[in-house]
């Protein structure tokens, strides 16, 4: 029997208590003063009328590598959730649609900020400790109310200045420009959350900003990369992370996509989810959420800079050692860090899949029993998709 998503968050929860119990930086004020790395945070619990706010540590100096999810490949998982813990989350109820005033203002020209600006923050009442994981967004320390915010010492980036300024953009042209700019995907995430592109410009909350970002991104590599030519072998890359094991499998084909995942229970169970697209794009909403186009951006950006395309599959082994999730950040960059790397080159479909499964304690059979793309390949020769 699967385990049901509410025993799968009631066990995640368990763990996050007893993190923030040995690791957190748990204090309750009712003012916090440090260096925002910078950023801001867009919540989704009453939408459309949600929580908006900056999250700033009591640490004065460069405190960029508490909000930078591509700095954190290599990090356990203690380090990554003291980074969170360290920041303060205030919030005033603000609506999506209305994304205007002095504080909104102030919170995007902080989402631009290129340094870690100085921030004064002072709360209604002390702030509280905080158990929210949603999977998609890292997670973070105390929370509490906005009485008042003060920002000091901002120093714009002027390629994401310029796209904000830029009305007659659409908000998705923002995202790529900046992106073909090279500026990073968790601060363009930030800038798409706090409403700063587009013409009709409201607030996304984090947890969809980061999803919807990867998405613009890889659907925009990909159509690239349909103009290019089939890569002609079978490459598996592997890489592991925070517990979590990833295999890619790249095999001759025009571009069709699956991401499967397994995870584990304290009860010995295992769970299972899987989405696929072909050419034509995903037609519904990914059951495994945010982590299937964070992978497929890592993936994209590979075939983009090889010029080739490809048919892919990605497993996801979710250990027990993942035992609190920390956002969709690490499967991206765990992608990244894998495509990186010098390949498996194999001679064909089924020695490739057995590589896949290699370090992995999901047996080849019940990956192909979950899936769609490698059931399909077997069953007909590849010429049949031409």
């Amino acid at each position: 029997m699967e385990p049901t998503a509410a025993n799968i968050r009631k066990s995640i929860e368990k763990n996050w208590n007893e993190y923030l119990s040995k690791y957190g930086n748990l204090f309750s004020s009712s003012s916090v003063s440090g260096s925002s790395p910078p950023s801001v945070f867009v919540g989704s619990f009453g939408y459309p009328k949600v929580g908006v706010g900056p999250m700033v540590p009591p640490i004065h100096g460069d405190t960029s590598i508490l909000d930078a999810p591509e700095r954190w490949l290599g990090k356990t998982l203690e380090e990554i959730v003291n980074f969170r813990l360290n920041l303060v989350r205030g919030t005033q109820n603000v609506s999506v649609s209305n994304p205007q005033g002095r504080y909104i203002e102030n919170l995007q020209e902080l989402a631009m900020s290129s340094n870690t600006p100085d921030s004064e923050i002072t709360f209604y009442k002390n702030t509280t400790p905080t158990t929210f994981i949603d999977g998609e967004s890292a997670p973070f320390g105390p929370i509490g109310e906005i009485k008042s915010a003060k920002f000091s010492g901002m120093s714009t980036s002027k390629s994401v200045e310029k796209a904000y300024y830029d009305r007659d953009l659409k908000a998705e042209d923002a995202v790529l420009a900046l992106y073909n700019s090279g500026i990073e995907i968790s601060k363009i995430q930030k800038c798409f959350s706090i409403g700063m592109f587009g013409k009709d410009r409201k607030l996304v909350p984090t947890r969809w900003s980061i999803t919807a970002t990867d998405d613009m991104i890889s659907k925009n590599l990909v159509d690239e990369i349909l103009d290019y030519s089939q890569i002609d072998s079978y490459l598996v890359f592997t890489h592991e992370h925070l517990g979590n094991q990833f295999s890619v499998l790249l095999f001759p084909h025009r571009w069709i996509y699956e991401m499967e995942e397994a995870w584990h229970t304290d009860k010995g169970e295992i769970g299972f989810g899987a989405d696929a697209e072909d050419a034509n794009g995903l037609d519904h909403y990914p059951s495994i959420a945010g982590a299937y186009f964070a992978a497929k951006l890592g993936i994209a950006e590979y075939l983009s800079k090889k010029k080739r395309q490809a048919g892919v599959l990605v497993l996801r082994e979710i250990q027990p050692e993942y035992a609190v999730p920390v956002g969709v950040w690490q499967v991206r960059e765990a992608i990244r860090a894998a495509m990186n790397k010098i390949p498996t080159l194999v001679d064909t479909l089924d020695q490739g899949i057995d590589i896949a499964c290699k370090n992995m304690s999901i047996s080849k059979n019940e990956w192909l029993a979950k899936g769609t793309i490698l059931k399909m390949l077997k069953q007909k020769t590849i010429t049949d998709y031409f």
